[in-house]
């Protein structure tokens, strides 16, 4: 077949012709089993274009409507080109051997219309992995030849997406040299999945190959949402020497629109292992040719096919490096060995970096955390609230049952500074009270034992040694940045731990702290029993703690954005809040303060203010308003700031946190009454999105349900930043996204961000990559400048470097 090339056809020097994941399939299924398949080559894609004239229509289009360089051009000529594409017919030759090979395919595993995943498949030199991956398309559960034809078309089509032409203009990579295969293999329907290491993943013993494995799809495995039953297999003989069969009451599996689900797992299955002795095996040797292959351990993820017999049902669906031990090969092999075995019991989601070692307390109460839990305690519990926030500072670590990173126990833990795991599902019935656990909330597992020494664990990865404090303070001084990088902090006893980080101020302090383990008791029941001043004097301690600490740089205090189920929790709190159905949409920021039920208790949060700036001579706390809805609340917020002496003027900042939409829409409005705004990235993402930030279920289906790199996201934070810019405001953001994930901070210092506010672990990098990301910027700004002036050729451009470099050079 001219454009058609069968996986068996082709090898890792094919990537030209099948693109980089066909090729690699290719090599892989020269060693081992995986789906069977074909790709459709690039020299399809180029028929198509040619034949169809699309190749000189796409040119006139580029040219048409992109002249600036500006994203909405970019989104018009997408919109144009991926129209043309997906709506113009196969030439004849191509289609019909289109049809012959998905006939040929159906034949081959013994299906009519068989179930196919329909995936791109890019050059490598077109769309460089580390830059651009998941660009492009993958289409699961597709049948029947016709629609693997219209699902061909709209991963060509992905080709010209705005983030890929956006992306090849500033590389210098022409667009008629983007070529693109499609990958179309058998979807393996899932008995069972899982993952394979060629190495033990918690000691680096390389004689080893772990083999972990559920029910249904491989998420279930990687995701953390079962505990795996896991296999240990001697590399030499061959032999399980260990296997672990867990409970699993529920499998991922997918439905006949291709999306993924939960289902719950009949009761003889729940306790049956995953997979018999003779598929461990057999997938052992495979993972050892792999690795064989390609020279360096391997983590490999694999399905057992329900519609075929061993050991024809066995695949391999993707192969990567193993990174966490290779990277630390070089180190004394004496180390690997001392390094103390854990195994891993528990698996959830990563919340708060860190690793600690403690006893496991088990409270599902609070009644039991006040009665169990001692200092250095490992806090294991369902899911915590404010009433909580006393307990969590005595534990070294916390792990939850349930919630997702943006829940009350992950972003308490990520402020107090110790590692947790959430979602974990099953901690409180899995890990036993007072036995000993290693916490990793990097990695999101927890170990059985102590896996390092426990006044080594806070903090550092297992087997590496952080360098000297003062060492790194020293460097990530010395580094500038232009936009200032500033510091979320909740805790106001933690600041003497974080006063000397290099951040420009604190850009969210949240008072929600204070009044949980300060106060603890509810505002409108202290103005009730005529004890309002402990309320304003323990505030104002709190925050002039802060402010005082890192005098002159600002401290920005969000006023209070409790929730009603949370301030139930406070004592007396039962008889001034109503029960709501979705608090989190409900009763909460600004709406509350200018309400008449709760307008006196927030006069005592401004007059706490007013007493720290005031009367303790702190003029650079700043203050913000959360959950700010519309225009009109806002005005009356104003006035009762002004009603209690606290106006706007240069020493002091009034903010508006941008979590509803609203505020993007209308920035101009808002500017009247507030100097800047902050995104809160979690609330923005959840109102975006339509997605309940404290619900972990549709996380665990696909993490990108809840992710603030979705596109909508992102063009809220720009527009709110462009918009807010045109009014004289400053724009910061204090969510969790820019602690996380550094194409999000790049994202923000490219859109012009002023600040960016992140949690105390993340200061030091953040402030390492803003500075990198604007020196990127200048220096693409002053290169545009220097060609736009002088245009040099190539050779002229050398030897001015040259001379530059080494002064005169003889030639």
């Amino acid at each position: 077949m001219r454009f058609i090339k069968w996986l068996d056809e082709i090898g890792k020097k094919d990537i030209l012709l099948a693109g980089g994941k066909g090729a690699n399939l290719g090599e892989v299924a020269k060693m081992v089993q995986v789906p069977p398949g074909f790709v459709i080559t690039t020299e399809a894609y180029l028929h198509f274009l040619n034949v169809t004239g699309l190749k000189d229509r796409i040119n006139e289009v580029l040219k048409e409507f992109i002249s600036k360089g500006e994203p909405d051009e970019y989104e018009k000529a997408s919109t144009v080109i991926r129209g043309l594409i997906e709506s113009s017919p196969l030439p004849s030759d191509l289609e019909k051997e289109l049809l012959e090979a998905y006939k040929k395919l159906g034949e081959i595993v013994g299906m009519a219309n068989v179930p196919v995943a329909v995936r791109s498949s890019a050059t490598a030199e077109d769309i460089p992995e580390a830059s651009f991956a998941g660009q492009q398309d993958t289409y699961l559960n597709v049948k029947g030849a016709e629609n693997v034809i219209y699902y061909a078309k709209k991963v060509w089509s992905s080709l010209y997406t705005p983030r890929a032409l956006y992306y090849r203009d500033k590389m210098g990579i022409p667009h008629e040299k983007s070529l693109m295969a499609v990958v179309v293999q058998k979807l393996v329907n899932a008995r069972s999945a899982g993952v394979i290491f060629t190495l033990d993943p918690t000691t680096g013993d390389r004689s080893k190959v772990v083999i972990e494995a559920s029910w249904g799809l491989g998420e279930g495995v990687v995701k953390g949402i079962v505990t795996p039953d896991e296999f240990v297999v001697d590399k030499s003989s061959l032999k399980i020497v260990e296997r672990r069969i867990s409970p699993k009451k529920v499998a991922v599996v997918r439905d006949e629109a291709g999306l993924v689900k939960e289902v719950q797992l009949p009761p003889e299955k729940v306790n049956a292992p995953a997979l018999s002795d003779e598929e461990v095996v057999e997938l052992a040797k495979m993972a050892i040719k792999l690795e064989e292959y390609y020279g360096h351990p391997v983590d490999i993820e694999f399905a057992v096919d329900a519609d075929m017999e061993y050991p024809r049902n066995l695949f391999i669906l993707q192969v990567r490096p193993e990174t966490v031990w290779s990277r630390k090969a070089e180190r004394p092999a004496k180390a690997a060995e001392e390094a103390p075995v854990g195994t891993v019991v528990v698996k959830g989601i990563p919340a708060s970096p860190g690793i600690a070692v403690g006893q496991a307390k088990i409270c599902l109460t609070l009644e039991d955390a006040k009665r169990k839990l001692k200092k250095g305690d490992i806090l294991v519990t369902k899911m915590t609230d404010p009433d909580w926030v006393p307990y969590m500072r005595l534990a070294s670590a916390i792990v939850t049952d349930e919630g997702g990173r943006t829940s009350h126990a992950a972003i308490v833990s990520r402020e107090l500074g110790i590692p947790a795991v959430v979602g974990a599902g099953n901690a409180t019935s899995v890990l036993k009270d007072g036995e000993t656990y290693t916490v990793d909330g990097s990695k999101g597992i927890v170990m059985v034992g102590a896996v390092v020494k426990k006044e080594e664990a806070k903090a550092v990865e297992v087997g590496v040694a952080a360098p000297p404090k003062e060492i790194i303070l020293h460097i990530y001084r010395a580094v500038p940045t232009a936009t200032k990088v500033y510091m979320n902090l909740g805790e106001p006893d933690k600041i003497d731990e974080y006063k000397d980080l290099p951040f420009d101020g604190i850009g969210l302090m949240r008072i929600e702290f204070v009044i949980s383990s300060w106060v603890g008791q509810h505002p409108l029941y202290l103005l009730s029993i005529g004890q309002e001043h402990k309320f304003v004097n323990k505030m104002a301690e709190g925050i002039a703690k802060v402010a005082s600490a890192i005098y002159p740089r600002p401290v920005v205090v969000r006023f209070s954005d409790f929730k009603t189920n949370e301030y139930r929790g406070l004592e007396g709190g039962e008889k001034f809040e109503p029960e709501e159905r979705n608090p989190m949409l409900g009763w909460r920021g600004v709406s509350r303060y200018i309400s008449p039920q709760y307008e006196r208790a927030f006069r005592l949060e401004l007059k706490a203010i007013k007493k720290a700036r005031q009367e303790m001579g702190l003029n650079n706390i700043w203050v913000m308003a959360p959950f700010v809805r519309t225009v009109w609340e806002s005005e009356k917020f104003a006035k009762l700031l002004e009603e209690e002496g606290l106006y706007r003027d240069r020493d002091f900042k009034v903010w508006a946190m941008a979590q509803v939409p609203s505020i993007a829409f209308m920035v101009q409005e808002f500017s009247e009454y507030f100097d800047g705004f902050s995104i809160g990235s979690n609330d923005l993402t959840q109102l975006v999105l339509g997605v309940d930030r404290d619900n972990d279920f549709l996380v665990r289906i696909n993490p990108k349900y809840f992710d603030e790199r979705e596109a909508p996201v992102l063009r809220a934070i720009y527009e709110l930043i462009k918009r807010a810019h045109k009014m004289g405001r400053t724009v910061s953001i204090c969510g969790q996204g820019p602690s996380v994930y550094p194409q999000l901070v790049e994202f923000l210092v490219r859109g012009g961000i002023d600040s960016i506010s992140v949690n105390p672990d993340a200061v030091l990098q953040t402030r390492v990559l803003v500075a990198s990301v604007e020196l990127k910027v200048l220096r693409e700004r002053l290169d545009a400048i220097y060609n736009a002036l002088y245009k040099p050729d190539e050779s002229s451009e050398f030897y001015d470097i040259l001379k530059k470099v080494f002064g005169q050079v003889r030639y």
